[in-house]
């Protein structure tokens, strides 16, 4: 009955350029009449006054997503958020920020994922979401219910009586976001490694604030990752060039001891405790910089920041691939180089020429990758290949001396 009985409103239009605005919208139901005052502001939220005649259950919808931006990469469904311990992300955004951490959980109902109606009690944030806009209401101790309608996942907040709510449509832009109520930052999903990718965010958003382009703050980004990584990058490197000097020697010994490999084994362990090479030591900075690739992959997909941004040139885009390919094609070069001045010691000849095809596949992944993340992964590998040539020439020093110095 109430989807198919009419509002009447009390003003045709609405104006919110110098401030708040209010309309009534009033709907008789038979026994119950219903008035909701809506208030709505600049930013883009609005206070929701509903009034009922007389005591009836019933459910509202926060709407339907403004925009669906259809991608396999983000998330897509309903966001509901309840108070909760700080997580881990918001306690390391706070430290560098100087904000309060934010107590928030949250759960996720991706559409086409709700097989039957979910009831979610204590909710404060309840928003259907897509990669880039959201429609959401805010408030205390909220019933929520998530529906699917057509594989796609709705949310409705029941209740019996009056209701006041916070509500917004919109894009989910950070600062906006924070503006009405810090907490809705969390309907900004991440994935996986939202504890990296929260704080990425937000101090990228601080370097944003001081240099103006997106471009190039997220250059400035690479660079402090890298100086942070530097100490672990610089022990793998170093590691991977011991292990290819040794590489002589471990073929004598695998020679020598095929037929033993506790032997084999032994004494290859013994052959790196005497040069101080770590077999390990070159996977340690590759395996530490793929949860922070990840997390600035996510940070760079679902920022609506950068959507429009530019950087420089040809990129007018930052959330869009690089039109002309540049970008995706030099990083490929780039990764080519840094392979050919990378110590390796495989002896599998087949593993050989599959690492040999990495910049190829590599680049045709990135020619459909956001401009923003294919920059800072090209700006990545120039700082490898710098790494790499000055770690190699002070190995090829330092080895010089050693001859020398037994030679003497």
């Amino acid at each position: 009955m109430a989807f198919d009985t009419p509002y009447s409103a009390s003003s045709s239009e609405l104006d919110v350029r110098n401030g708040e605005a209010s309309v009534t919208l009033s709907q008789s139901l038979g026994a119950v009449s219903i008035n909701k005052i809506l208030t709505f502001y600049p930013n883009g939220s609005y206070k929701l006054d509903l009034k009922l005649s007389g005591n009836a259950r019933y459910f509202i919808s926060p709407g339907s997503r403004p925009n669906v931006e259809v991608d396999s990469y983000t998330v897509h469904g309903v966001i509901v958020g309840k108070p909760g311990e700080a997580g881990i992300s918001d306690k390391i955004a706070s430290f560098f920020t100087g904000s309060q951490a934010i107590s928030e959980s949250v759960e996720i109902f991706k559409d086409g994922d709700v097989d039957k109606n979910e009831r979610i009690s204590g909710v404060n944030i309840a928003a259907s979401s897509d990669r880039y806009y959201t429609t959401l209401f805010y408030g205390e101790s909220l019933n929520a219910t998530v529906t699917d309608a057509d594989k796609i996942s709705q949310v409705f907040i029941g209740s019996d009586g009056d209701l006041s709510l916070t509500g917004y449509i919109g894009a989910k832009d950070h600062a906006t976001l924070s503006s009405i109520n810090p907490a809705l930052t969390h309907i900004i999903e991440y994935g996986w490694f939202t504890f990296i990718a929260r704080p990425m965010f937000k101090f990228l958003n601080w370097l944003h604030g001081y240099i103006g382009n997106w471009g190039w703050s997220i250059v400035v980004l690479t660079l402090i990752i890298r100086l942070i990584l530097f100490p672990l990058s610089y022990k793998g490197m170093l590691s991977m060039n011991k292990l290819k000097d040794l590489a002589p020697k471990m073929k004598e010994l695998q020679e020598k001891y095929k037929d033993d490999k506790q032997k084999l084994q032994m004494h290859m362990m013994d052959l790196y405790k005497k040069n101080g090479a770590n077999p390990m030591g070159g996977c340690l900075p590759i395996l530490l910089q793929i949860p922070v690739f990840f997390a600035i992959y996510r940070v760079l997909l679902n920022a609506i920041e950068l959507k429009g941004a530019e950087w420089a040139l040809w990129i007018h885009d930052l959330s869009l691939k690089d039109p002309y390919y540049i970008l995706p094609i030099t990083m490929g070069i780039l990764m080519f180089l840094q392979q050919k001045i990378t110590p390796t010691t495989f002896t599998d000849p087949m593993q050989e020429k599959m690492m040999k095809f990495l910049p190829l596949i590599f680049t045709v992944f990135f020619v459909m990758f956001p401009a923003g993340l294919t920059l800072y992964w090209t700006v990545n590998n120039f700082c490898s290949i710098i790494q790499q040539y000055v770690i190699n020439k002070a190995f090829a020093r330092h080895k010089q001396a050693q001859i020398a110095e037994k030679k003497s």
